[in-house]
């Protein structure tokens, strides 16, 4: 976690906790911005960005307790992220995955390693990645996803609960695979 008095530094426009602070914050923040993008192109131009508005922004932190500035700092990219999607004249909530996206190698459920989780999770469409990412792993409500994306709450929930199925039969298909080279 990011210090308190790190921050007061990075305020003054201290060079060294600048540093410090990308140093902390770049990796969970570059694969947060994958998450979203998929793209490495586009996530390393969401990172870059969000990196520079947290910089720009660092007057408008307040900090409250530890671990806020990682809340702040991540809110700031997951926006950038919607923000990079929105500008891509893309439609996130309205894309129906293909039959043939949902094929994989990992291993059952149950054995999943966070980084099969995560190529499981790059593997849903754009807009059930959106939400699953939004609800299940930030933490946003689906009033909060309906408003940020500028969708119902009912289109919210549907996106989840198809990410979730389309999750659950992806990994279904992949454990079939793994039964059959057993075999």
């Amino acid at each position: 976690m990011i210090q308190k008095n790190i921050i007061e530094e990075a305020l003054k426009g201290s060079e060294r906790a600048q540093s410090l602070i990308y140093d902390q914050l770049a990796k969970p923040m570059f694969m947060l911005c994958l998450r979203y993008l998929k793209n490495q192109e586009d996530a390393e131009d969401a990172f870059c960005v969000g990196f520079s508005k947290i910089f720009q922004n660092l007057n408008r932190f307040e900090y409250r307790n530890e671990g806020a500035f990682e809340a702040w700092a991540k809110k700031i990219m997951v926006n950038n992220c919607l923000m990079s999607l929105r500008q891509k004249a893309r439609a996130p909530m309205m894309v129906e995955p293909k039959d043939d996206q949902a094929t994989t190698e990992c291993s059952a459920l149950e054995k999943l390693s966070a980084d099969e989780l995560f190529n499981l999770i790059l593997l849903l469409p754009e807009g059930y990645r959106t939400v699953f990412n939004m609800y299940e792993i930030e933490g946003y409500t689906h009033v909060e996803i309906a408003e940020k994306l500028n969708i119902s709450i009912g289109t919210s929930k549907s996106q989840l609960n198809k990410a979730k199925s389309y999750l659950k039969k992806i990994i279904n298909r992949t454990d079939q695979n793994d039964a059959k080279k057993i075999i």
